[in-house]
């Protein structure tokens, strides 16, 4: 990578965002976290990033909030967004349901708990 990409990860359990930021920079990325979806949109606002691994349940605002209001925003569209959820495939009853993750405009989907690899893998594929 010639220049380094900026990557956001958002996430409210801090011990998950510390070891996804560790390796996401371990490949050369620059990572900074939030820890919930208010938080991120002001960091997105302040300076945008190349890509955001987005957590699905979080206070504030929830990953899917995030994700539509980035999508829905012209300055904001083109980046990419991987959701992670710890929500089941089973679960259909509610707005967090794996099918849910999927209609949203996100660019990637990765339930919890995804490895911190396949996270990697993820956002290489999205900012190369």
């Amino acid at each position: 990578m010639s220049e380094k990409k900026r990557i956001l990860v958002v996430d409210d359990e801090p011990d998950f965002a510390s070891i996804v930021q560790s390796n996401l920079k371990r490949e050369g990325f620059d990572v900074e976290v939030a820890y919930d979806g208010k938080e991120a949109i002001e960091k997105v606002k302040a300076n945008p990033p190349d890509a955001i691994v987005l957590d699905v349940m979080m206070p504030e605002k929830d990953g899917y909030e995030v994700c539509s209001e980035l999508k829905r925003s012209e300055q904001y569209k083109e980046i990419p967004i991987i959701m992670l959820t710890a929500v089941a495939d089973h679960v259909g009853s509610t707005r967090y349901s794996h099918a849910d993750g999927m209609s949203m405009e996100a660019d990637d989907y990765l339930p919890k708990p995804a490895s911190a690899e396949e996270i990697t893998q993820s956002v290489k594929r999205l900012v190369s």
